[in-house]
């Protein structure tokens, strides 16, 4: 018989395997999309360089950008070397794109955890105690908090963050990324956008493992409720958290632009719009292709973290 260890290998590997077709045809995709939106790039080059848009320079322009050749022949080129991890030059600076995604990526998942770090250390708390005591004056005030607090939109919370902490307190620097102190506030803005669902669904799962058999048995051996409800309750109640935290983390890769064009935080997200705007091919393939791959990941992530959560859902069956 394969050990556990083996089980859970084959699983991966196989896992891994999926990506080639999802990630192929998210690329086909994507490529069909950005041929069809309107725009030359060749103008929008000539354009922001400042060049005289004749007919002769845009026709040269097409040339060295390869634009001329048919559609299968530059989806086949770019798929080549995206697979030796070339994913060429930008249109716009000329630049490798993988230098600047990468350059871009580590501001935007440094920003990613921390808002979700903020986020968990004030929903965790409230949702439990939400949970332990339903429908007291105390749940009635934090669902209440979280509703308002998931109504407010994030630009206008991050502009009323800056106004209190940097303008009328000058507490916290407003823009930037220069010291970990330009970190907090926009941290804070995808935080407090994102409190309010994990508040709710810790409540929630857990009013729903509290009714349990389990913990009903913990109660009759005499253990104490605080270890019930953190060692038997909480462990459970994780689980549908865990989905949600493994799917917002790849989200927040590429939903930040609005939290990072009010704080200057240049990230991935500016410049997915940047080159959006300027039809700017290779590196929107890229970010498309790396947020892909950050979703797939993210699933793969959340579905092993069941079988350390849960034993009956383990692969190879529960542990004895």
């Amino acid at each position: 018989m394969q050990t556990r260890s083996n089980l859970i290998a084959r699983y991966i590997a196989l896992r891994l395997l999926q990506l080639v077709p999802i990630l192929l045809a998210i690329s086909l995709l994507t490529f069909a999309l950005l041929k069809l939106a309107p725009g030359d790039p060749a103008q929008i080059i000539l354009r922001d360089q400042g060049a005289l848009l004749t007919r002769d320079a845009i026709a040269k322009t097409r040339i060295e950008l390869g634009l001329n050749d048919s559609l299968p022949v530059q989806f086949a080129r770019w798929l080549g070397n995206a697979v030796q991890f070339n994913f060429g030059k930008s249109l716009r600076t000329g630049r490798p794109v993988g230098e600047l995604i990468g350059a871009r990526l580590i501001p935007t998942v440094q920003l990613a955890l921390a808002g979700l770090a903020f986020a968990l250390i004030i929903a965790v708390p409230l949702g439990i105690l939400a949970g332990v005591k339903p429908y007291s004056w105390f749940d009635h005030f934090g669902r209440l908090t979280a509703l308002v607090g998931a109504s407010i939109p994030s630009f206008w919370l991050g502009l009323l963050l800056i106004y209190l902490f940097a303008v009328q307190w000058k507490l916290l620097p407003a823009m930037g990324m220069t010291t970990p102190r330009h970190l907090i506030l926009p941290a804070l803005t995808l935080a407090l956008a994102l409190a309010p669902l994990y508040m709710r669904l810790v409540r929630a799962s857990l009013l729903e493992v509290m009714s349990e058999e389990y913990v009903t048995t913990a109660r009759a051996k005499g253990l104490r409720e605080r270890g019930v409800i953190l060692n038997h309750a909480l462990r459970n109640a994780l689980i549908p958290i865990v989905t949600v935290f493994g799917l917002t983390l790849a989200h927040l890769l590429a939903g930040t632009v609005v939290v990072e064009s009010i704080f200057a935080w240049p990230g991935l997200g500016q410049l997915a719009v940047e080159s959006i705007l300027a039809r700017d091919f290779p590196v929107v393939q890229a970010f498309v292709l790396v947020l892909s791959l950050a979703f797939v990941l993210a699933n793969l992530g959340v579905d092993l973290s069941y079988h350390w959560l849960d034993p009956r859902m383990r692969v190879g069956g529960a542990s004895r």
